[in-house]
């Protein structure tokens, strides 16, 4: 199994994260922010979306992955119910706006409307799959 570790240092490698982690799906009471080291973790099943079907691989399929952003001064969220552990949420993007650059906000946007806004002193992130796979049970569709 080819395991994906990408790391981002700006922008556009930030943007290549988001494409990836594109409809990873993760549970509320999985999201872990360590003050003390600056560190966001975000626990999460990647779609695989490099991994198309095809006659080969006729099931597309869902990937145990971990978001790790580094320099983070502090983190907000808006429209998530930090309460509710157990309920999940379906990561649309990941975006950097930058304020004082390098140092910016990087938001976690969630569909339905939720958002995880960190404030960042420059991007710093890494995507990698931790090894266990299985077919998903359905693609994601995206209205347009």
């Amino acid at each position: 199994m080819d395991l994906l570790k990408l790391l981002a240092l700006d922008d556009e490698d930030l943007r290549v994260i988001s494409t990836y982690a594109q409809d990873a799906v993760l549970k509320i009471g999985d999201l872990n922010y360590i003050a003390a080291s600056r560190q966001f973790v975000v626990p999460m099943y990647r779609f695989a979306w490099e991994k198309e079907a095809s006659l080969a691989r006729p099931q597309p399929e869902r990937r145990n992955s971990v978001l790790h952003f580094d320099r983070v001064l502090s983190a907000r969220l808006s429209g998530i119910a930090r309460d509710k552990r157990d309920d999940v949420l379906s990561l649309l993007a990941v975006t950097y706006t930058p304020t004082d650059p390098p140092a910016g906000h990087i938001d976690l946007v969630f569909a339905g409307g939720g958002t995880i806004r960190l404030g960042v002193e420059c991007v710093e992130a890494r995507l990698a799959d931790l090894g266990g796979a299985w077919g998903a049970s359905s693609r994601p569709v995206h209205r347009d």
